[in-house]
């Protein structure tokens, strides 16, 4: 990940934590929940501060959180009492070991070169059949903006990446951000299937 973006959410993990904890994402969980078992287990990869890990805990899943960043690991430590582990996604290893994996607001900080290598990882580390959610900022952009480096997407350029990468997606739908203060923000949200 982008030294930039790193650096940034170091320097402000507790303000980041007091902006997106109480987010309401119930609508965005209902995409991607009925379809892990009862019980299963999902890697919230990239998990920020773990407002989502908290979430699928609460829910009764089995929840294994990484992010990029020292300073949002050990918030997330906290809000969730999971073992949060520091590591670029870039070097997630796993095999057949999730149901599910949780990429909110996670997968568009890397290029969109990097973009493959890491749905790939992810396809690997999923069961067969198991399930991805993601978002990205919607549109065609790639780029810093206020701090961070950010890869967007749109439908086809989504479509076309998934593919490529062993993914069939089952839902695709644009809303806004339900972060107070940013309701003209679009996101691209996208449920997929590894195949």
């Amino acid at each position: 990940m982008d030294e930039s973006t790193l650096s940034y959410y170091s320097a402000n993990a507790e303000a980041y934590d007091e902006e997106t904890f109480h987010a309401d994402m119930r609508h965005i969980y209902g995409m991607f929940l009925p379809l892990i078992p009862p019980g299963g287990r999902i890697l919230d990869l990239g998990c920020g501060t773990g407002r989502d890990s908290a979430y699928f805990l609460s829910q009764g899943y089995s929840v294994e959180a990484i992010d990029g960043t020292p300073e949002l690991c050990r918030i997330a430590a906290m809000n969730t009492g999971l073992d949060v582990r520091c590591m670029d996604f870039m070097d997630l290893d796993l095999q057949d070991a999730f149901d599910g994996v949780w990429a909110c607001a996670s997968l568009l900080h890397l290029r969109r070169a990097e973009l493959p290598d890491a749905l790939c990882r992810i396809h690997r580390a999923l069961h067969g059949g198991g399930v991805l959610y993601c978002s990205f900022k919607y549109g065609t952009s790639c780029g810093e903006r206020g701090g961070r480096y950010y890869t967007d997407l749109d439908e086809g350029s989504f479509r076309t990446l998934a593919s490529a990468s062993g993914f069939r997606p089952i839902s695709i739908s644009i809303t806004g951000d339900v972060r107070s203060g940013h309701a003209d923000e679009r996101w691209l949200n996208a449920v997929s299937r590894a195949i």
